[in-house]
């Protein structure tokens, strides 16, 4: 059996648990520093994933940024940019979004109905692949496994990153905690109501802690629950 990647959750999030606030424009939480270690965690992953809705909100690019650590990826004998990938249960994409026109190559993971809908609007700017009738988390690892996926970065969004936790999925967790406060109930969360493994009681093991100026990063190990 082809093993599973090791599923790493990344994000920024203010004080009070938010990826974003109510307003139209991107709310800034990270710093430049932040964002050069996370430049470095995406170099480090053999595929980068976000959910469709992300993708429409936030309309990334999802590269690695850095020239050096582009060309170290290419001396170890990888592609220049990791495989981004991206999962959807509607098939509503659009082929005007950045994702599809920066960077190496590209993914859709869909349910079986959308894979002809999500052909139809991309053409050749990603490989499109179904999962059967539902998206279920464990046959996606098992697909991006197959395609050679050893460390899989997750960026969001909030709801995927809730799944993940909740099917006890996620290897390692990242957040950036930014200095902010939200305080909008319609805004975006990292985490969103779940049965969570283990319940309320179930502490996660930390694996560091550090200030990266006014930004705290720290690292969890969700699987290690005491």
């Amino acid at each position: 059996m082809t093993a599973r990647p090791y599923v790493l959750l990344s994000a920024a999030m203010s004080v009070d648990g938010y990826l974003d606030d109510a307003s139209p424009d991107r709310l800034a939480l990270s710093n430049a520093a932040d964002f050069d270690r996370v430049d470095q965690v995406r170099a480090d992953s053999d595929a980068i994933l976000i959910g469709a809705n992300t993708m429409r909100l936030d309309n990334p690019r999802l590269l690695v940024n850095s020239d050096e650590r582009r060309a170290q990826r290419i001396a170890d004998g990888k592609p220049e940019y990791p495989l981004k990938v991206t999962v959807t249960a509607t098939g509503n994409l659009s082929a005007d979004l950045k994702f599809w026109h920066f960077g190496g190559e590209k993914l859709v993971i869909t349910v079986d109905s959308a894979v002809e809908k999500v052909r139809a609007t991309l053409g050749d700017l990603a490989d499109v692949v179904g999962v059967g009738p539902e998206l279920d988390w464990g046959l996606v690892l098992d697909e991006l496994g197959r395609r050679g996926v050893g460390r899989l970065m997750v960026e969001g969004g909030g709801t995927i990153h809730t799944q993940l936790m909740a099917q006890n999925l996620a290897d390692e967790i990242h957040l950036a905690i930014a200095p902010l406060l939200v305080g909008q109930p319609e805004a975006a969360r990292f985490l969103g109501a779940a049965d969570y493994p283990g319940g309320s009681t179930a502490r996660m093991k930390v694996l560091e802690v550090r200030a990266i100026d006014d930004v705290v990063f720290i690292r969890y190990a969700p699987k290690d629950r005491s």
